[in-house]
């Protein structure tokens, strides 16, 4: 039977933290901030910005919302981005995904100062990473690697099989694990004999956004298991990529969803707005 990874527990304590270090900077006459960007009314990013805001007061950080028309033009977005670049009392720059195909999300994210990046998605910060560089690291990877740390689960030499190659998770997962001297295999949707690559994985991380895909026979004993998805399964509960309840017997660790990677997602973004405004800040 696995150990359950708690990363509403886990959470909890970054966010306790990052609250003294914010009552420090206030103490010095510096007030993170961080400016959310969202684009059109999707009731998943509706939810996401609403927890984000909610753990930017509970830390102390001062939070600002943008609501865009998703009828907006490329310019306009890009001229409210350039605004908030200038302005020396936003420390961190959020642009909530996804946004409405007629813009370039690319573009908008090169747009972002790279030190106001606290979403790791600037090609700046991605460049960094794959060099192994100090930078932001995008907050869902990041929230997995603290994971590893809190219960010392060590990456050198593992075999870390992921799943899914998005820019947000899969991408700077590698890095990550890569850099912590992991050997990384990822699947998508076009790798053949799924199954037989994930039996080998020592820790296997399930990013692909299909409820319960990974299942009990595709898993070595004793495995670690990090459950990235967020899925609705037929009776309308939320669930991960990862069949949990047969899993859970064979794997050594998982993470359960939710309160698994989601957790953490937000607690590192926070993590990340204090990081900048200290960088800012010359500290």
């Amino acid at each position: 039977m696995a150990v359950i990874i708690d990363g509403k527990e886990l959470a909890r304590k970054i966010r306790q933290n990052l609250k003294i270090e914010c009552e420090e900077l206030k103490s010095n006459g510096i007030k993170p901030k961080l400016a959310v960007i969202m684009v059109g009314d999707n009731p998943a990013s509706k939810i996401y910005v609403k927890n984000k805001s909610k753990a930017c007061t509970e830390v102390g950080v001062e939070y600002e919302e943008y609501l865009l028309n998703k009828d907006i033009k490329q310019n306009e977005l890009l001229d409210l981005i350039e605004k908030l670049n200038k302005d020396k009392t936003i420390n961190g720059i959020l642009l909530q995904s996804p946004i409405p195909e007629q813009l370039d999300i690319n573009e908008a994210f090169r747009t972002i100062d790279y030190n106001k990046d606290v979403d790791g998605f600037h090609p700046m910060n991605v460049g960094k990473l794959a060099l192994g560089q100090d930078t932001f690291v995008s907050c869902t990877p990041y929230g997995v690697m603290k994971m590893f740390t809190e219960y010392n689960i060590d990456l050198c030499g593992k075999n870390v099989v992921i799943l899914g190659r998005s820019n947000i998770v899969g991408k700077p997962l590698i890095q990550c694990c890569i850099n912590n001297n992991a050997t990384v295999t990822v699947c998508h949707s076009k790798t053949q004999n799924t199954k037989k690559i994930t039996r080998e994985a020592d820790i296997l991380i399930a990013a692909i956004g299909k409820a319960k895909f990974v299942t009990a026979d595709m898993v070595k004993d004793n495995a670690v298991i990090i459950d990235v998805g967020i899925n609705r399964d037929k009776e309308g509960n939320i669930v991960g990529d990862v069949d949990f309840e047969n899993v859970k017997e064979k794997a050594s660790y998982i993470t359960p969803v939710p309160g698994g990677v989601g957790p953490m997602t937000i607690a590192m973004l926070i993590n990340n707005v204090i990081k900048a405004t200290k960088l800012q800040s010359n500290l």
